[in-house]
């Protein structure tokens, strides 16, 4: 049987929503608070809404005022009040702490919380679910479909049982049509349907690339001696050099725990650099090794974090349906917060697909969310710290960070000195050249406070069915060894956080490129930093990859 050759049953809904994120569930009940009658659906490719978020996460409450302005009184799992802010530059043995007062106000964390957004989600699916919005976890929305007009009309979900090379195996599920008046794509970052319908409606051709960090997170029991809770601390510097962006964050949760979590900007430029080593060195500085003295890790977990901003963000309304948070690319990079733009983006949408729907529309270019996204609370968010990323990519750690603080005071005052900068490269060109660069020699793990990368993934409880078809493919296969062994050492050996990519090699036979996709944690950052742009993240079959707890 072929693709063109199977029959899938539809239904009909109002609005599709795909992906159970802080953008998707905001959307569904924003959508059923306007009209109880509106038929919504929203499809998650994990085992249970929640299983595939993680997040720093230190949330801005504002997307969830508006959303839900009883959310204390419904019992969110928002609890944890930053009690204290605190930012250090780290050095190999030592410490400086920034004071608070030079920085801009948009940097206070005060009156934020703490939370898991894994459990904040699961909090939203209930709230939607007793609104009459129908949710369904483990179904991966695997293809769009597109009207004779050529609009997105729909998604397939549900698909199961094909062989691993792709065919049609015995106990085959083909999966269904969820057609909606609009659908809606908030798959998170680097989604495998927001791709496509960037790429054919050319939603970013007139952009910034999108920029890209991969942030790494452990949560950690601690003794309660050392335990604070309501404390945040970020640290910049040490371990990675001047010219690698990123940092750590530390957030003390309730009973005992903290998130510990390292960010690395994939527009590093040594092939070399191995992200989730550089995590690991991180807690064995003195002052993060005193914290986990004598505590446990109890989960683990990756993701790519979208970090162009402004000048990256698509064109997010395109014929049959939009882009919201992560999928349009909203973090707040300096405030390292997304959740709060996603919660407000997903709002907007919701509104202007209710008026189109009230006013007979369907199928067309939700151009109103694309303005009250522009033009409302997110622009306005993100536009005041445009320059941070282009600042430090193009000055490094010291001066990079001195002029992007200046840029977000004047930006507060309502005027920028550099207008708006740009992103230039993507993070996949700006890779240089394995023979230009030093080899890092990175210490072994001791297994009490840093740990191997195999032993870590499973601490995210990721499991992905065999017998399936690889979901992570590549144009071309002898690129891994024809092009990038010889001329980058092969990367994805060391960017992938997760141990999917290795290369083999045995005595007297050529190396072999081995992809265990088992290992997957999505976190997409081998879609995003091959050099060669020849590997494909996919969505495997629903239900598999991590089954994130309290992320």
């Amino acid at each position: 049987m072929t693709e063109t050759e199977i029959e899938r049953e539809s239904m009909e809904y109002d609005v599709v929503i795909v992906g159970a994120g802080p953008a998707g569930l905001s959307a569904a009940i924003r959508l059923k608070q306007l009209d109880a009658d509106l038929n919504v659906v929203v499809l998650e490719k994990g085992s249970e809404v929640g299983a595939h978020i993680l997040s720093g996460a230190v949330l801005d409450p504002s997307g969830l005022d508006r959303l839900l302005p009883d959310w204390r009184e419904r019992g969110a799992p928002v609890s944890v009040p930053v009690k204290r802010d605190q930012f250090y530059m780290l050095g190999e043995a030592g410490q400086l702490r920034i004071p608070n007062f030079p920085m801009p106000p948009l940097m206070n964390n005060h009156g934020c919380y703490i939370v898991s957004m894994a459990n904040v989600c699961r909090w939203m699916a209930e709230q939607a679910e007793a609104l009459g919005v129908e949710i369904f976890p483990g179904m991966a929305a695997s293809q769009l479909v597109y009207g004779t007009d050529g609009r997105v009309r729909g998604v397939v979900a549900g698909e199961f049982g094909k062989n691993p090379d792709g065919s049609i195996g015995d106990g085959y599920e083909p999966g269904m049509e969820l057609l909606g008046k609009y659908v809606f794509l908030s798959e998170g970052v680097r989604g495998s349907l927001s791709k496509q319908v960037m790429e054919k409606f050319k939603l970013a051709d007139d952009r910034e690339p999108q920029k890209y960090g991969l942030g790494m997170k452990e949560i950690w029991e601690i003794d309660p001696e050392k335990h604070r809770e309501g404390t945040v601390t970020h640290t910049m510097g040490w371990p990675l050099g001047s010219d690698v962006g990123g940092g750590s964050f530390i957030y003390h949760i309730e009973n005992n725990q903290v998130y510990v979590g390292f960010v690395v900007h994939l527009s590093y430029e040594n092939p070399h650099l191995y992200p989730y080593m550089e995590f690991q060195r991180f807690k064995h500085h003195p002052m993060v090794a005193e914290l986990l003295k004598g505590g446990k890790r109890v989960a683990y977990g990756a993701r790519a974090i979208a970090a162009g901003g402004l000048q990256s963000i698509p064109q997010v309304a395109f014929p049959g349906g939009v882009l919201l948070g992560c999928s349009a690319g909203l973090v707040n990079v300096p405030r390292i917060k997304g959740n709060h733009n996603a919660m407000h983006s997903g709002i907007e949408a919701a509104e202007a697909a209710h008026a189109a729907i009230a006013a007979g529309r369907e199928g067309d270019e939700l151009h109103e969310y694309e303005a009250a996204l522009r033009n409302g609370v997110v622009g306005r968010d993100l536009k005041k710290v445009r320059n941070v990323k282009p600042l430090l990519s193009k000055f490094g750690l010291n001066l990079g960070m001195g002029l992007g603080g200046l840029d977000m005071w004047t930006n507060t005052l309502g005027f920028s000195l550099f207008g708006t900068l740009r992103h230039g490269k993507s993070d996949a060109a700006a890779t240089g050249e394995a023979a230009k660069f030093k080899p890092i020699d990175y210490p072994k793990p001791d297994g009490v406070l840093s740990f191997d990368r195999l032993t870590n993934v499973a601490f995210s409880f990721t499991n992905h069915e065999e017998s399936q078809p690889c979901h992570l493919t590549l144009k071309d296969a002898s690129v891994p060894i024809g092009v990038n062994l010889p001329k980058y050492a092969e990367p994805a050996q060391r960017y992938c956080p997760a141990g999917v990519y290795e290369v083999v090699e045995e005595e007297g036979k050529e190396p072999r490129f081995v992809i265990n996709f088992q290992n997957c944690v999505h976190c997409k950052t081998c879609d995003i930093k091959d050099p060669s742009q020849n590997i494909n993240w996919t969505t495997p079959q629903g239900g598999d990859g991590p089954n994130y707890p309290n992320m």
